[in-house]
């Protein structure tokens, strides 16, 4: 069953495509509004009248429910070793002590999160506002760390299940409300209803069974924002080490989705703010997933002059890289700002994030490998600092940079601290009003230091050639890369 969560990612992203459609004219700012309304007319909250919270055995049920028919596929379909459980094995977990795993790296920085997901928008989706639904995603981790394996509970699972799962669910959650419309009849409605429930499964299930799928309103129901998708596929070439001669191609396909206005002077909820990347290789082996990035705003303030405007605050990230040449996953918490200066026509954006490191997956020494099947990476944590640069030049050509440096000390595993940089510089320039092609390059740089074995340097560099296709949810057009 953990084998298929990668499948259900793609599914999850591709069928973001469906719901692009533009809304209505923006709302000015004189007659909108801004404690209910964003200036461009979208709530800043979902609608109390028709969203109300239900009772707390309903979300508690889903959870349970949830987990009971996935331990149940595990054992008796699939028949997984590790799902063969039963009173014995129960009385075990609760009376043994907890460890740290040896599931692979795809398990537990993917799947595992995916999972505290589906818990999360089991309380989300039935009225729980974010802080609210944070204790179904722990509870539902705790449930099943005790009754839904034979192993003994797991001190990684139960940190990446519930906090990496809160920031992938309440993502989750705002991008189905963008495409949900309650007042939407026919084949619009059942297309929306369709693409949200593969983007939020739990959403999409909790919605049959309050009777909101065939419900018509009057008015907006959810609380949306601005949505930017890009989609940029091509060719990748991957080199050994950095020789730009030495590797192989393939095709490769992004998509990156960025939401919400940070320049917008506002009262900051969680998650009003947010950045995703996934990209998937293809013809790479069983890696397809090579990286899933993304931050969201936890809280935050504005700053707005004549040609100046910031966002600063605490944010969440979530990193997973997991290719052939390393695997990087991680959780992190800090400050940063977002920045803009317009330039007449043309605009710079900076942005810079400085995060603690509470939970990360590092490969060693050795090559990442397709065929593992226990952990071949340490646990650790440390440092993040991550920097983001764009220029924008009068909307035809972009030049970008991405930077990121981390300082992780080793918990469990062979004592390989690290110093890990990674940089992407990229240049694209339009073709065609929203399509564009560009070149991107990466950069991996991972010394690592061990107190009895000689320091090691591993590097390698890839390259990717693309055409970039991108949509907007907004009439109120503007340009975030």
């Amino acid at each position: 069953m953990k084998k298929l969560y990668t499948l259900l990612l793609l599914s999850l992203f591709s069928s973001i495509l469906v719901a692009q459609q533009p809304t209505p004219e923006p709302i000015t700012p004189a007659k909108t509004d801004t404690t209910i309304r964003t200036h461009y007319g979208d709530r800043l909250a979902d609608n109390p009248f028709y969203e109300k919270k239900y009772p707390l055995w309903v979300p508690v049920a889903e959870v349970i429910g949830f987990n009971a028919s996935l331990s149940l596929v595990d054992k008796h379909v699939l028949k997984y070793d590790w799902a063969q459980v039963n009173t014995e094995t129960w009385k075990k977990s609760l009376k043994g002590s907890w460890e740290w795993d040896r599931d692979v790296f795809g398990v537990n920085f993917i799947g595992h999160p995916y999972t505290g997901s589906i818990y999360f928008n089991a309380a989300r989706s039935n009225g729980y506002n974010f802080a609210a639904s944070i204790p179904f995603a722990i509870g539902g981790s705790l449930m099943w760390e005790y009754f839904g394996e034979t192993t003994r509970p797991s001190y990684n699972d139960i940190i990446a299940t519930p906090v990496a799962g809160w920031f992938i669910g309440e993502i989750l959650y705002r991008i189905s409300s963008n495409i949900l419309n309650d007042r939407k009849r026919g084949g619009a409605r059942v297309l929306r209803e369709t693409a949200a429930a593969l983007v939020n499964p739990m959403r999409g299930f909790t919605r049959i069974v309050q009777g909101k799928v065939t419900r018509v309103t009057s008015d907006t129901t959810y609380q949306a924002d601005l949505l930017y998708l890009s989609i940029f596929g091509g060719v990748r070439r991957l080199n050994e080490g950095t020789d730009f001669n030495s590797g192989g191609d393939n095709p490769f396909l992004n998509i990156s989705v960025f939401y919400g206005d940070p320049f917008e002077n506002r009262i900051r909820k969680p998650f009003d703010f947010f950045k995703l990347r996934t990209e998937f290789n293809f013809r790479v082996g069983k890696k397809m997933l090579d990286n899933f990035t993304g931050y969201g705003l936890f809280t935050g303030r504005n700053v707005d002059t004549k040609n100046f405007k910031m966002l600063y605050g605490l944010f969440q990230h979530y990193n997973y890289w997991n290719n052939s040449t390393f695997e990087l996953g991680m959780i992190t918490f800090g400050g940063g700002a977002v920045s803009k200066i317009a330039m007449n026509k043309s605009a710079f954006y900076n942005n810079i994030y400085v995060s603690g490191v509470p939970l990360a997956g590092n490969s060693t020494r050795t090559a990442p490998s397709d065929s593992a099947i226990y952990r071949n990476y340490n646990y650790s944590g440390g440092l993040e600092v991550k920097l983001e640069s764009s220029f924008d030049f009068r909307n035809i050509l972009t030049l970008n940079l991405l930077a990121y440096y981390y300082r992780l000390y080793t918990y469990v595993g062979p004592k390989d601290d690290s110093h890990i940089s990674l940089i992407k510089p990229s240049i694209s320039f339009t073709l065609y009003k929203n399509i564009r092609a560009g070149f991107e390059h990466l950069l991996y740089i991972n010394n690592l230091n061990h107190e009895k074995l000689p320091d090691l340097r591993l590097s390698s560099t890839e390259q990717k050639v693309f055409v970039l296709i991108y949509f907007e949810n907004s009439r109120q057009k503007k340009k975030y890369n």
